[in-house]
């Protein structure tokens, strides 16, 4: 299952240079103020608004805490099969347009928001597969049911592939033979297939541990050293380097002290 949750806090002002949204994600935004930034558009988001990432879309990311708290939000990413299924089963009872995209819901209704924060509280546990997925769709329906319908998007490419292999042991030695076997096809093959993205092996790794690297900072407890050595970085200096050149600010401005110790 690839569908995840997390919730997002700090209590530092930062702006994310270009963020890859990678499947569509819903982001309730509990505490403090986003705001998303592409090009000539912009959109404000508000303690108590829900947003709708599209797939596939790319922006420059605002997080504003609150003067007296922490910025808190709480994001649900939704995999291809799990809307699949969702439209196999009732995409035909659902006669509105499909959401073409990305946008804010200024009064969510509040089943949905708590629904969210079930399936958040599911997908963290040992449950069911089965009863993951169940959560998330009673979520989908809820969301249909304001006038929202995610579609269901373009197959996986071979790029989406092998970041979902990467993302598995990011710390680890990737080879495109490694990679390769894993996809069940030649290392010239794949090879060529992530040409077609303009793109060589080694910025997909080095894309990939970067973007679990700021999920990882914003949403656990984890130290920047550990989060630099799962990452695959055997040095926290170079570590610190490439997230900055990455998203334009250092790992240690989201870790300035020990305050996430409160959300435990």
């Amino acid at each position: 299952m690839n569908s995840s949750s997390c919730v997002i806090y700090t209590r530092f002002y930062h702006h994310i240079h270009t963020v890859n949204i990678r499947e569509h994600c819903l982001c309730w935004i509990q505490a403090g103020d986003k705001t998303l930034v592409k090009d000539q558009q912009r959109l404000d988001c508000q303690a108590g608004d829900l947003l709708i990432f599209m797939r596939d879309t790319q922006w420059d990311v605002i997080n504003r805490p609150p003067t007296t708290h922490y910025y808190q939000a709480l994001n649900l990413q939704f995999d291809r099969e799990l809307l699949q299924q969702f439209h196999q089963l009732y995409r035909h009872q659902l006669p509105q347009p499909l959401l073409a995209q990305t946008t804010v819901i200024k009064k969510p209704l509040i089943a949905l928001l708590t629904a969210m924060q079930r399936s958040h509280q599911l997908l963290n546990s040992q449950h069911s597969d089965l009863l993951k997925n169940h959560q998330l769709i009673e979520v989908l329906l809820l969301l249909a049911e304001q006038g929202f319908i995610l579609p269901l998007g373009r197959e996986k490419s071979w790029a989406d592939k092998v970041r979902h292999l990467i993302s598995q042991k990011p710390a680890y030695t990737w080879s495109i033979e490694c990679l390769a076997q894993q996809l069940h096809t030649s290392p010239s093959t794949l090879r060529r297939r992530i040409a077609e993205h303009q793109q060589t092996l080694g910025e997909l790794i080095r894309e990939t541990r970067l973007e679990i690297a700021l999920v990882l900072l914003q949403s656990s407890q984890q130290s920047i050293g550990d989060i630099s050595a799962y990452c695959g970085y055997e040095s926290h200096s170079r570590f610190s380097a490439a997230f900055k050149h990455r998203f334009g600010f250092l790992p240690s401005d989201l870790r300035a002290d020990n305050t996430l110790s409160n959300f435990a």
